[in-house]
């Protein structure tokens, strides 16, 4: 199979507060994409940017060498492309990249179908949050076939870099790793915050004083932004920080792994959740360890 470069036509589905942008890139370096969203008005931007717009799944499968799917989670994957028929508005020997977060085992489930419809399964998680998709600095975990996955590069290229990881599965697996070392930094980032200022720190000065420092990082940069002007408008919506962190835990269990800042974290979003969380950014992770600090200070308990 040849590669699948600028010219090809592209099925994407799921255009988001992400998957709008990286839509957007590919239509501009010059991909024929056919975009589906369940609603439509977050896809319909989209048209200045020179893509079509899709009234069903099947019509942007249709004719498409590759599909690229940025869809909530692996439920939503299995009910938009496997529950029915609608794989099979994609030709043989097309490539179905999956760049949601799923569960690892959902993944394999979805390429041994994929795979018995003739078509190529990659799994190919990304992190970068919403400014790595905007900019096309995103980091592109792939897991599948190597020659397939060399195939797609020029397809992955404009939104960020790609690296293969191994089979199917091992793109999920890395990005749940990835996201135990966000979950980590994000809460140190918030607890050295939360204790900085309630010793009178400037946070806006105490970020630009961190970085370049042993303490930098891009959660310091762009979380530690957040933090500071408490600004909390979803860029990287908190439920999926937790929905990864719950995944990484049961996969943990089945492996047999005791990891505790893993449980800790999961603990943590948890309660973030519980505490008006959802459907804000996961900066606001400072908020509830606020909470939880203040309630020690008056004797509560966490």
């Amino acid at each position: 199979m040849a590669e699948i470069a600028p010219g090809a036509r592209i099925a994407f589905l799921g255009t988001g507060i992400m998957g709008g942008h990286m839509a957007r890139r590919l239509a501009g370096a010059g991909f024929r994409v056919a975009a589906w969203n369940r609603s439509r008005a977050k896809a319909e931007p989209l048209l200045a940017s020179g893509a079509t717009l899709a009234e069903t799944p099947e019509e942007a499968l249709e004719g498409a060498e590759a599909a690229v799917v940025m869809l909530s989670t692996g439920a939503v994957i299995d009910e938009v492309l496997f529950s029915g028929a609608a794989l099979d508005a994609l030709k043989p020997g097309a490539a179905l990249v999956v760049m949601s977060s799923i569960p690892v085992e959902t993944c394999q489930a979805q390429a041994a179908q994929a795979a018995a419809r003739g078509i190529r399964y990659v799994d190919a998680p990304v992190s970068g949050g919403e400014v790595g998709a905007r900019d096309g600095t995103l980091a592109i975990l792939a897991g599948g076939d190597e020659a397939t996955v060399a195939d797609l590069a020029p397809l992955f290229a404009p939104m960020g870099r790609a690296t293969r990881i191994g089979l199917v599965g091992t793109g999920q697996l890395a990005k749940l790793a990835n996201q135990i070392i966000v979950g980590a930094a994000m809460a140190g980032v918030a607890e050295a915050f939360a204790f900085a200022a309630k010793g009178g720190a400037d946070l806006k000065n105490l970020r630009t004083a961190l970085i370049g420092g042993f303490g930098d990082s891009k959660v310091l940069n762009l979380h530690g932004a957040r933090m500071a002007a408490r600004d909390f408008v979803p860029g990287s919506p908190a439920q999926y920080q937790l929905k990864d962190l719950k995944t990484a835990q049961a996969l943990a269990g089945e492996m047999g792994l005791s990891l505790t800042l893993l449980d800790t974290l999961a603990g943590l979003f948890t309660d973030m959740m519980a505490h008006g969380g959802t459907d804000r950014d996961v900066s606001a992770i400072f908020e509830e360890v606020e909470r939880r600090s203040a309630r020690v200070c008056e004797g509560e308990g966490a």
